[in-house]
């Protein structure tokens, strides 16, 4: 029966037959003494190429063995298809016959991928313009087509390559792909399982059969990557609680005829459930014994964990990491006791040797200067291992934000067993910013502001900041930039310029306006590790343009005061960040503290203001978010708090439901003037978007909001707090989280303005 041969033995086959027929053209020539070489048949490889491979040169003796190798070495190059050795007297004469070089690299009916996206694939194979034609590398590249698609579902998929021959011995090239339908998981089956229901077990992948929203969270594509993380997932369940012996037997998929449908069958042994009766330390603890054990979160009489097994090892391992040993090796041998059920855990520890750091190398930052990383750390180079220092120069490096992704790894140096190196990966993200808001009123009054922001201005790590709101009635420009390393010790410097006019609402029909022209600057100095104190002053000047339906509040001060106040307002600040992401928060607590003080000019006051979030983890879908903010300012020197120096609130970022800054004292015209006291309560209760799986870019989420602003002479009272309640969406949209809110008010007084849609790209709360 005859067979097929595969390509590759093909292509091997005729390599060697056309390097045995060279070599036959070869041998037939006499020796003779070369006098001269001559190449034929270049058309782009340089004479120097073909002359520097030779292993002849003029005036040696020709030989069979010297042609056979002139041959290969030419061959060898991958510039020519043909290769022949001639005579033409004593001359030696080199005819070639060069690949095709590609011209040109197309796709056509590629529309998953980027079309640069696939052409920088082909780059990397080899397959570029201006490279050599190579059939080799062709069918290499259609494979990989076929694969990257078989990674996103495309089973169906092929790929077709059409060499185009053209002028001057090029080809274009032109990759045809039929993507065909994706395929689709039909039924996932676990089979084996008695502790736990398939569903229960089935909810903790992130793959499922899909739902309504499939075509935004594409759960439903099957992916070998995807579905080894599930797999952990499961195992990781189930040795959560107490199943030591657990195993995953076999896992099969299966693809329907069509290539449509996918069917996934997972067989699992449960094993026993295992209680631990006791832990014991053995081995070498540098005579802290008590430091380790107090680290051990094993405990005894509950079920085998091996989270806390290795929540364990990891926490001896660190601690060793502290004392310089960066190589400690610490094992957990159970000892199993299958008649009563029981495991007794083995802690060997072996510290190895101490070390100090080499070098320190960072990997991954192409934008990002070298030095913005570097002054993050507090491990330095030619010192002693320190893990803790390890572990908070990769925090504040994570901490800066400008990256998605941040790892420390050791690794040892060859020939010295005292020396580790340390490799800083990190994965860069966009840290430009475009934020846009906009609000809804009953009376189908729209407002629109926007932000542009770069966090990371030409890899420097400094701030560079644009806000404008462009609305009708409140108008604001503010410069901001920051150098969070104005000096070497970590002492950052902020300069802002503003210009703010304030206008009242469309419905008040008046034309008056509040003119703020300002600069001012501040400096940060971290106090510690996790605490920067904020410490500053600025110029402002508020000019008071009269006009019709001036609140009376306004003219009363302008009357004492004078049209325009000039102010010195020394600032002092502070804050904290524990969050885990700043985009989307699961844990952690975040603080500010913000005052002014205004020691000279028109205008006399202190001023602050306090903000406190905590983000709770219920489990692994849903989170509790609080948040509460408190204000408060006060006239000095004799005189009143400027009523230009208000707080407000009502709206996104305080109490929703209810129209942007309009809640508090009024005017007898009705214009809302804000007040020297604000307190605002929220609590979230934060969870996946129905049909979206665990996917946490697309979340929903339910409110309170509870909050008021209070006058001089009023008393905060919390019968007068206005509140709400409602739902929202929040989704981390390629222009920043955007937040949608519709929110009741559950309590509300004549007069209130009433907001209930709204949304904000680019906030929290």
């Amino acid at each position: 029966m005859n067979k097929k041969l595969p390509r590759f033995g093909v292509r091997t086959v005729a390599a060697v037959a056309a390097l045995v027929l060279a070599a036959q053209a070869a041998w037939a020539l006499e020796p003779f003494k070369v006098r001269d070489i001559r190449v034929e048949g270049l058309q782009r490889v340089e004479p120097g190429t073909v002359f520097a491979s030779l292993p002849l040169r003029v005036g040696d003796e020709y030989s069979d063995d010297k042609g056979s190798a002139a041959i290969r070495a030419l061959f060898g190059l991958g510039l020519f298809t043909d290769v022949r050795l001639e005579a033409s007297g004593d001359v030696l004469v080199v005819v070639v016959q060069e690949r095709p070089t590609v011209a040109n690299v197309e796709f056509a009916g590629a529309r998953e991928f980027d079309k640069e996206t696939l052409k920088n694939v082909m780059r990397d194979i080899g397959l570029t313009d201006g490279r050599p034609y190579d059939k080799a590398l062709t069918d290499r590249a259609e494979q990989e087509l076929k694969r990257q698609y078989l990674n996103k579902s495309f089973y169906a998929a092929e790929v077709v390559t059409t060499v185009t021959p053209i002028e001057r011995n090029r080809v274009n090239l032109t990759f045809t792909v039929t993507e065909g339908d994706t395929a689709r998981i039909k039924d996932i089956h676990i089979v084996g399982n008695k502790a736990f229901s398939e569903s229960t077990l089935k909810g903790l992948f992130d793959q499922d059969t899909g739902g309504w929203l499939s075509w935004y969270t594409k759960s439903d594509r099957y992916s070998r990557a995807k579905l080894n993380a599930d797999l952990e997932t499961l195992r990781s369940y189930y040795l959560q609680r107490g199943y030591l012996e657990f195993r995953i037997d076999s896992t099969q998929v299966a693809l329907t005829p069509d290539k449509q449908d996918i069917s996934i069958t997972v067989n699992v042994t449960e094993g026993e459930r295992f209680v631990v009766s006791s832990v014991k330390l053995e081995g070498n603890y540098l005579d802290r014994d008590d430091e380790f054990k107090s680290l051990v979160a094993i405990r005894a009489g509950e079920p085998y964990n091996a989270d806390q097994v290795a929540e364990t090892t990891k926490a001896f391992s660190d601690h060793f990491g502290n004392f310089g040993f960066a190589f400690a090796r610490i094992e957990a041998v159970p000892e199993i006791d299958r008649e009563k059920g029981q495991v007794a855990l083995v802690l060997t520890a072996d510290p190895q040797r101490r070390a100090y750091v080499r070098r320190i190398s960072i990997a991954g930052n192409d934008r990002t200067r070298d030095e913005v990383v570097r002054r993050e750390f507090r491990q330095f180079e030619a010192s002693w291992y320190d893990g803790e220092k390890i572990r908070l120069s990769r925090d504040r490096v994570d901490r800066l934000g400008y990256f998605t992704e941040v790892d420390v790894e050791s690794q040892e140096v060859p020939g010295a067993p005292d020396q580790v190196d340390l490799v800083i990966s990190v994965k860069e993200k966009p840290t430009g910013s475009l934020q846009l808001g906009a609000g809804f009123s009953s009376a189908e009054k729209v407002s629109f502001s926007f932000a542009i922001k770069q966090e990371n201005v030409f890899g420097s790590g400094n701030y560079l900041g644009i806000d404008v709101n462009t609305s009708k009635y409140k108008r604001t420009l503010v410069f901001s930039t920051t150098n969070p390393y104005f000096t070497q010790d970590g002492i950052s410097r902020t300069i802002d310029l503003y210009y703010r006019t304030d206008k009242p609402y469309e419905d008040q029909g008046g034309n008056y306006e509040l003119v703020t022209t300002g600069a001012s600057a501040r400096f940060g100095v971290p106090f510690s590790e996790t605490d920067t104190v904020f410490f500053g002053g600025g110029l402002e000047q508020t000019r008071i343009k009269p006009g019709t339906n001036i609140p009376a509040a306004y003219l009363v001060y302008a009357d004492r005061y004078g049209y325009s106040s000039s102010a010195v307002p020394l600032t002092i600040g502070w804050s904290r960040d524990s969050r885990d992401s700043a985009l989307a928060p699961n844990v952690g607590v975040y603080q500010k503290f913000n005052s002014e003080w205004s020691v000279a000019g028109d205008a006399r006051y202190v001023r602050a203001n306090y903000q406190y979030q905590q983000y709770v983890p219920l489990n692994k879908k849903f989170t509790l978010a609080f948040n509460g903010e408190v204000g408060v300012g006060k006239g000095i020197n004799g005189r009143p708090f400027p009523v230009f120096k208000n707080f407000y609130s009502g709206g996104l970022g305080s109490v929703r439901g209810f129209d942007q800054g309009t809640l508090g004292p009024r005017d007898v015209t009705g214009a809302s003037l804000g007040g020297p006291k604000k307190v605002s309560l929220n609590v979230e209760l934060i969870a996946p978007f129905p049909g979206a799986g665990n996917d946490r870019t697309l979340r929903v989420f339910t409110f309170a909001d509870l909050g008021n602003v209070y006058g001089d002479n009023e008393r905060v009272r919390f019968s007068e707090m206005r509140a709400s309640v409602g739902v929202g969406l929040s989704w981390i949209s390629p222009l920043g989280p955007l937040r949608l809110a519709y929110a009741k008010p559950v309590r509300k007084f004549a007069g209130d303005r009433i907001q209930e849609l709204q949304f904000q790209i680019g906030t929290s709360f």
